[in-house]
């Protein structure tokens, strides 16, 4: 396997997160039907350790939870922000068929991946490998298998997050909550092999009957990625 393909994720969920995995899968597809996920005391830490001040983030939660935050990329995170509905087919990928994913947000028409650090520098390059051009027709391109534009947030970029307690129904909300002090987050070649398999899966909808080939580097990809992400 190519060096730069090797994927650097921490240890993704096993065996004994089986459970959670089917309970996350069940949430996704009937996701518009229930509320936000709350976040626990442990993965509010987590989010506050993105910035100097924990402690400052933590209290400003504390008197109003149900407020949305600003947080720090780079250090503890990085996310990928991409459209809700292609975001939508990515968590299906990740929790069907790969690893299963980190913390997920939605906020104003937007899927929030929650990411391994480095990936917001790192995962532009690998999709630019994939010689997709001008872009999917979304973006007034011809190639129907690409993704939609992908917008990575990591050293020096701040997001927007939900609020600790689920608030209005058009603030941002959490799908995929952090429920723990380190929480396991996806590196970019995970995502890469999201955005393929999500981005075949659009293509073979619009192309329906077609007899279309998958695109050559996407397949190759695929096959060189680790065998959990199969």
């Amino acid at each position: 396997m190519s060096a730069w393909l090797r994927d650097e994720s921490p240890p993704s969920p096993g065996p004994a997160d089986d459970g959670r995995r089917a309970d996350t899968f069940a949430l996704l597809q009937d996701e518009g039907h229930r509320p936000a996920a709350p976040v626990t005391q442990a993965g509010a830490d987590w989010l506050a350790s993105s910035g100097p001040y924990p402690r400052s983030t933590l209290s400003h939660w504390a008197a109003r939870p149900t407020a949305p935050g600003v947080l720090a990329c780079g250090s503890v995170f990085d996310v990928v922000n991409v459209p809700w509905v292609f975001g939508r087919r990515m968590l299906d990928r990740l929790w069907s068929e790969g690893p299963g994913s980190g913390p997920v947000a939605v906020h104003r028409g937007r899927t929030l991946l929650f990411a391994a650090p480095g990936t917001a520098q790192r995962l532009p390059s690998l999709l630019s490998w994939e010689e997709w051009g001008g872009g999917g027709t979304e973006t007034g391109g011809t190639d129907p298998a690409a993704p939609p534009p992908l917008f990575c947030h990591g050293v020096g970029d701040a997001v927007t997050v939900p609020p600790l307690t689920p608030g209005s129904a058009s603030a941002p909300r959490w799908v995929i909550a952090p429920d723990t002090r380190h929480p396991w987050l996806p590196g970019p070649e995970v995502l890469l092999w999201a955005c393929v398999r999500a981005a075949r899966a659009r293509a073979g909808t619009t192309r329906a009957g077609t007899g279309t080939i998958p695109h050559p580097r996407a397949a190759a990809m695929v096959e060189l990625l680790p065998q959990s992400c199969s």
